[in-house]
């Protein structure tokens, strides 16, 4: 296969319908035909990034390996598949935009009137073949954010519209829609989805596959009528039911013949559909785990989306102990001393998790204050290891009033502070410590038993650091800092010793958890929670 070729997926009627579970899925079966592929997000949105939106907003923000800060979605890409995304990976109509403006306030297009059509489009297409053109990838997998109809994808579509015409085969789309259900007739309506393919084709694109969202299933009468209605070829409409699991869609989309069907209108040879081994494993665990472990989310979001990764971190690891992991959210804003006990009750383990800003804070510290005393096990990522950090300083090295130069600005026991390089920046997203970091281990601690080696790296994205002025008195007193950063000696991982599991990280490991390979730290926190449980 010499050219890569491009598939762009889109989605009508309703958002939220799962392009990225998609996309993913379809970036999965190719790699099981042996294809070399990448998946890339396109935001409408005008923000440059996610990293300054609420969780609330937007679910959780993720980090690349390279610092840049991303929708949710790639997150998903990299679990089901294993690639490595980067800043290429994921753009919004913000970096477009600055890319054309910076552009043409250097001079580079002489003089001329600058337009969505051709200068705003064009850049889109640069953007959306430049991992083709660098990688050469047999397969560049674009999603385009938000809704069909929505005035801020319009530019894109264009885009998508041009490489359609210019280059043939090798570009081809695929239509994510919705299939509602009405009770009190009794009967699924296509009617959504024949508007939604009318409104892609007044922009003049004829999707090649559609991928039909629903509760219920879909007779062959449903889906001969929506090929009918929409130009679209039998085999290739494809329905996608609702699955007890994420995991489950690829499977499912093998089956209907989703990845034979690209092939075919790629003008490439189809061949026999690959087995599926370590994945289908995988799902078995998944099923036969009957067992549940009850792991408890410190946090203060209380919405799915804004844990994202740390989520299907510890569904893996689960699944993986042969356990069904049962989360709970507990928001730190409303535990105190006095109801610490009975809002931590009857979780096997205890992940405080990490954040930006004030609120919650003392409830995170309460927790971790709770857990290492009851000796439950407990995971504390990015600002949940501060916490951990403050928590010790204040009830055992005796600093009552320590905290992190975050929260307050005039702690005399600063254990958490900002690095001194990074004092003078003032634009919100340069003051981060962003992307993949070098940490060294020590030999012997716990945390390199979990690893099994000395080197690692890990994804960071904060802004706040632990103090190493106070490194040798954490120490003394049991806190070890057991991961360092070897260029800037910044701590990176802290354990208590004599406790079942306590540790804290800096990083955040969730974004290297993939279902094929979940991460260590991940199924040895899991483990010890199942073990803690059969000790009560």
């Amino acid at each position: 296969m010499a050219e890569t070729k491009y598939i762009f997926v889109t989605g009508g009627v309703v958002s939220s319908l799962g392009k990225g579970i998609i996309s993913s899925s379809i970036g999965k079966l190719l790699q099981a035909r042996g294809y070399n592929i990448t998946i890339q997000k396109f935001d409408p949105y005008i923000n440059i990034d996610p990293g300054t939106l609420n969780p609330y907003e937007h679910g959780e923000c993720y980090v690349t390996v390279d610092g840049m800060e991303t929708d949710l979605d790639l997150g998903h890409y990299e679990r089901f598949t294993g690639i490595q995304t980067t800043k290429a990976n994921s753009m919004t109509t913000g970096r477009i935009y600055k890319s054309v403006i910076d552009k043409e306030r250097r001079g580079d297009y002489l003089g001329k009137t600058i337009q969505v059509v051709p200068h705003i489009t064009d850049e889109i297409k640069r953007n959306i073949k430049l991992l083709g053109k660098k990688y050469h990838y047999d397969f560049v997998i674009t999603e385009i954010g938000g809704t069909i109809g929505d005035i801020e994808s319009a530019p894109f579509l264009e885009a998508i519209r041009q490489m359609k015409w210019e280059l043939g085969k090798r570009a081809i789309n695929l239509h994510l829609t919705y299939v509602p259900y009405l009770r009190a007739a009794g009967e699924l309506k296509t009617k959504p989805t024949q508007h939604s393919v009318k409104e892609l084709q007044s922009v003049g694109i004829q999707p090649d596959i559609l991928v039909l969202r629903t509760e219920k299933h879909l007779d062959d009468d449903i889906r001969k009528k929506v090929a009918a209605f929409c130009n679209v070829d039998m085999d290739c409409v494809v329905q996608s039911e609702d699955l007890p699991s994420i995991y489950d869609v690829p499977i499912n989309m093998q089956k209907q013949g989703l990845d034979a069907a690209i092939l075919r209108k790629c003008g490439e040879e189809v061949g026999p559909t690959p087995g599926l081994g370590p994945w289908k494993e995988f799902l078995d665990r998944q099923r036969k785990a009957k067992k549940e472990v009850h792991i408890g989310l410190v946090g203060k979001y209380d919405l799915q989306d804004a844990y994202k990764s740390i989520r299907e971190g510890l569904l893996q690891a689960g699944v993986y102990n042969d356990h069904k992991t049962v989360i709970t959210f507990i928001s730190s804003e409303e535990i105190t001393e006095d109801n610490v006990a009975e809002k931590l009750k009857g979780q096997d383990g205890i992940v405080i998790c990490p954040g930006f800003g004030q609120r919650g804070i003392e409830g995170k510290i309460v927790a971790a204050h709770y857990t290492r005393t009851h000796d439950i096990p407990t995971f504390g990522i990015c600002l949940g290891m501060q916490m951990m950090v403050i928590e010790f300083a204040r009830n055992v090295l005796g600093y009552k009033d320590a905290n992190s130069r975050e929260i307050d600005g005039k702690t005399p026991h600063n254990v958490i502070d900002i690095m001194e390089e990074q004092k003078n920046i003032t634009n919100m997203g340069g003051t981060m410590r962003l992307g993949a970091y070098e940490c060294v281990l020590r030999q012997g601690s716990k945390t390199f038993d979990i690893y099994k080696k000395e080197h690692i790296q890990e994804r960071h994205r904060h802004r706040y650091e632990f103090n190493n002025d106070y490194e040798k008195e954490f120490e003394k007193h049991g806190m070890q800092c057991v991961g360092h950063n070897p260029e800037s000696e910044l701590v990176e991982i802290v354990e208590v010793s004599g406790l079942r599991w306590y540790i804290g990280t800096q990083f955040h490991p969730e974004y290297q958890s993939t279902v094929l390979h979940p991460h260590p730290l991940f199924l040895s926190f899991v483990k010890a929670s199942i073990d803690n449980q059969k000790k009560q």
